[in-house]
């Protein structure tokens, strides 16, 4: 379709000369006169503090169907000097894959979505639009004994995740999504489609646990399916101060990264209010990797100060417990997978840390005092050990292996649209994740890149220092943090694959200083 606008004319011949003619390039791209422009660009915006009118828009957004559309919206962003932000399932915690303060346009990958399971080699090829949801449907159609290590939201893109890492309750039994990962695709900075022999070792390893957008744009992901029985055993129980959480958690931090890996037991810690009396909600949610009975066994031995009941525990099949994770009731639908709307959408804030030792009884009781006092920001626990402390540190960008014994993710919500209410509710939470220090990581306070947090600190416009980057690069990667800055110097010299937190390449630091 013909623009009158000579901008976007020019953009428009530019995409269409460097993509195939069949299907037109031009169908799916959405300029902001396209009616259809607001809908494209909202649906996959999971944080609301980035829906407000003075938040920046891109030139255009590209929902590409073909290989060519990818390649051709590298291209011309490129020649026109536009950012490009890649959005595979807009899952990112501070916005980065759909907003940027120079002109930028969004690559949305979610018409890319193929899932090819193949269970003679037990792996799938499975593209970065797809959703987790659409992962494990897929799966569970093909056999009732193969599942992957991944997250428990469903609405979450495969591209981002894994790309970061990806973690989820099969973590202590298999690792990381990225440590099953053996090939992938991406198309580089100048336009090439590679796979895994052809984009060399290095980038390989970058892309698993890097962030894939400092790098390229990732299509599909090879993936290994791993085993897992065919029931498996989920509970989910609360308890509140009064009930002993404060010994519960305390106890919680010496047995959960040290059980056995077949078990993986979350705490989420909440501040409510029960019968007037202000307290901490500990909700302790587990998978085990087996029946009933032995699960009963393992915590009865265990973990007696949970007190755990055979009516506690629920048996049903892997991809049953994905649902169950997502707080869906039994017999639930498996088409629920399919949905690729979250059930609701808040305005938000995460941050993370990790813990290398157990946060003794009265340093619990003044972190939930600290809690109850600000009635906001909740806390989700989430166990190491098992699998996760055999891996080096090194096999990927993701350094968070053996010395954790968990990490924490901090999280606000709220729904009132004004600036009091986010100033309010930010400071709430960086409150608490700065009493948090002494009890957390050092030198460096290690991070999560998946739970992306721009308060650690970000790269100026354009070519970040290396100096400056390392600020925050260190807290993500740790000593990987080098190793990732030459690849990135290597395979997108020009930094033209850049944002707020992206990987910084010396060549394009060395280039603007010499200018």
């Amino acid at each position: 379709m013909g623009s009158s606008d000579p901008v976007q004319e020019v953009l428009l011949q530019c995409l269409s000369a460097h993509s195939t003619p069949n299907p037109p390039i031009s169908q799916v791209v959405f300029f902001p006169d396209n009616p259809n422009y607001p809908s494209v660009l909202q649906a996959y915006i999971r944080n609301l503090r980035f829906t407000s009118p003075s938040t920046p828009k891109p030139l255009f957004v590209v929902t590409p169907v073909h290989v060519s559309h990818v390649q051709a919206s590298i291209i011309c962003a490129k020649l026109h000097g536009l950012e490009l932000r890649i959005r595979s399932g807009g899952h990112d915690y501070d916005g980065l894959s759909y907003v940027s303060t120079s002109p930028f346009i969004v690559l949305d990958m979610f018409n890319l979505r193929s899932v090819r399971v193949d269970l003679e080699d037990e792996s799938v090829w499975v593209e970065s639009g797809a959703t987790l949801g659409e992962l494990f449907y897929s799966i569970a159609e093909k056999s009732k004994i193969h599942g992957f290590p991944a997250g428990v939201c469903p609405t979450v893109g495969v591209g981002g995740h894994f790309s970061g890492g990806g973690y989820g309750n099969l973590m202590r039994k298999f690792g990381l999504s990225t440590d099953n990962v053996i090939d992938a695709t991406i198309v580089d900075a100048n336009g090439r489609v590679l796979n895994r022999k052809s984009m060399g070792e290095d980038l390989f390893w970058a892309i698993r646990g890097g962030g894939g957008a400092s790098f390229g744009v990732i299509l599909s992901w090879k993936i290994k399916l791993v085993p897992v029985p065919e029931i498996v055993t989920v509970f989910r129980v609360e308890r509140t101060l009064e009930q002993g959480a404060t010994d519960i958690v305390h106890q919680w931090q010496i047995v959960a990264p040290n059980i056995h890996q077949d078990l993986f037991i979350r705490v989420v810690l909440l501040p409510v209010t029960r019968k007037n009396n202000e307290t901490i909600k500990a909700k302790f949610v587990a998978l085990f990797l087996g029946n009933a009975q032995e699960l009963m066994g393992l915590i009865d031995s265990k973990f007696p100060e949970l007190g755990l009941s055979k009516d506690d525990c629920i048996e049903m099949s892997w991809a049953e417990s994905v649902l169950f994770w997502d707080n869906h009731p039994k017999g639930t639908s498996m088409e629920n997978l399919l949905d690729r709307q979250p059930k609701s959408v808040k305005f938000l804030k995460k941050k993370s840390d990790y813990v290398v030792e157990p946060i003794s009884k009265t340093d619990l009781e003044g972190i939930f005092k600290k809690m109850i006092e600000s009635r906001k920001p909740a806390l989700t626990l989430n166990p190491y050990g098992g699998k996760m402390s055999e891996i080096s540190e090194l096999e990927t960008p993701f350094p968070h292996r053996a010395g954790n014994i968990y990490k924490i993710q901090y999280s606000v919500t709220w729904k009132e649209e004004t600036a009091e209410a986010e100033d309010t509710n930010l400071g709430l939470i960086r409150k608490l994740y700065d009493y948090m220090t002494p009890y957390v990581s050092k030198n460096p306070r290690s991070a999560y890149l998946n739970y992306r947090d721009i308060d650690l600190g970000v790269n100026e416009n354009g070519n970040a220092s290396y100096s400056k980057a390392r600020i925050w690069g260190e807290k993500y990667f740790n000593k990987n943090f080098d190793r990732l800055v030459q690849v990135k110097t290597m395979v997108d010299p020009g930094n033209f694959f850049r944002y707020e937190q992206s990987i910084p390449s010396i060549a394009a630091w060395e280039g603007k200083m010499a200018e």
